[in-house]
């Protein structure tokens, strides 16, 4: 997952693959693949399926829990699931995406080509899309007191998603309703701290205050009302930001799914502190103490997830940010 470039990193569509709510602890790690494919195997299999791209160049670009992705060209990503677990998510982000792309304040990946890869028994899908130009907030290194523009649309993006409007565009597309209970702050609440206890166990620094988020959290029962279009899994890794920390773009679409507004405004909570989530929540609009609370619990749970794995991988530039996530989400 960690490139030895250092430098500006640019990212496609739905390259991390991240979902959060798989636990950590255990012998063999969620993010093990099931399945790989090679800079090679994917410039033939990109080249079968779209001639007019064949012979470009093919530059492997990361590697996240859910999909491999490779630079063809300089232009184009090519996105391969890893897991078999991921493919239901896969395909409903395909036919979301078709149907809201173009559609909202920020860019979302647009997949222009769908194929399947060789496996002879069980062939997999993969996409080829136009590159999202981009860095990950998570490893942009945005200092706090730049980030009131990129929260800003932020808000303002969450606000068209979640509006009703959007639900509509999906007339006749099936998806699930909040199907990993992050609404829930108890349904994972004891995986959760067992990543943060995980985390002060290998010297990490873990706020003590967000223990407290969570013994609040805990009383929460399911979400109540109606639910609305969700991105599903929205932290740092997926916000992309362009080279003076402007929100340039949303990626990895592959847990979309119906719930809580909470479950998308967790990010206002881990990503965002101060003037920035101040600015975040005026262009989304009023947000309930109690879907605040919602948000944080989530906050900390993608936090200290994604520092167990970023410890895991040695990515200094995604720990450093998801240990500050765990402080904004208990500030």
């Amino acid at each position: 997952m960690s490139f030895p470039d250092g430098g500006r990193r640019t990212v496609g569509p739905a390259v991390r693959g991240v979902p959060c709510d798989t636990p950590v602890v255990g012998s063999v790690p969620p993010w093990a693949p099931e399945r790989t494919v090679d800079a090679a195997r994917a410039a033939a299999l990109v080249g079968d399926r779209v001639p007019g791209l064949r012979g470009l160049a093919v530059v492997p670009l990361d590697a996240g829990w859910d999909n491999t992705v490779h630079l063809l060209g300089g232009s184009w990503v090519a996105r391969f699931p890893r897991r078999a677990s991921a493919l239901p998510g896969f395909r409903r982000e395909l036919a979301v995406l078709g149907r809201i792309a173009g559609r909202l304040p920020l860019p979302v990946p647009a997949p222009r080509w769908v194929g399947a890869d060789d496996d002879p028994a069980d062939p997999w899908p993969f996409t080829v899309a136009p590159l999202l130009p981009g860095r990950e907030l998570a490893r942009a290194g945005v200092r706090e007191e730049q980030r009131a523009p990129a929260a800003a649309a932020v808000g303002a993006f969450l606000a068209a998603l979640h509006a009703p409007a959007t639900f509509d565009l999906l007339a006749g597309i099936a998806l699930p309703v909040d199907p990993l209970g992050r609404g829930t702050p108890g349904a994972r609440s004891a995986d959760t701290r067992a990543q943060l206890a995980a985390l002060r166990a290998g010297g990490l620094p873990v706020p003590g205050e967000v223990g407290a988020v969570l013994d609040e959290g805990e009383r929460l029962a399911a979400p109540p009302g109606g639910p609305v279009l969700l991105h599903g899994d929205l932290h740092g890794r997926h916000l992309l930001v362009d080279d003076d920390g402007a929100a340039a773009g949303v990626i990895d679409w592959g847990d979309v799914c119906l719930g809580d507004p909470a479950l998308d405004l967790s990010l206002a909570y881990a990503a965002f502190s101060g003037v920035a989530r101040s600015a975040l929540l005026a262009a989304y609009g009023p947000v309930p103490d109690e879907r605040e609370l919602r948000a944080r619990c989530l906050a900390v749970r993608l936090c200290a997830l994604l520092a167990r794995y970023a410890a895991d991988h040695g990515d200094a530039p995604l720990l450093a940010e998801s240990l500050a996530g765990l402080h904004r989400a208990a500030g």
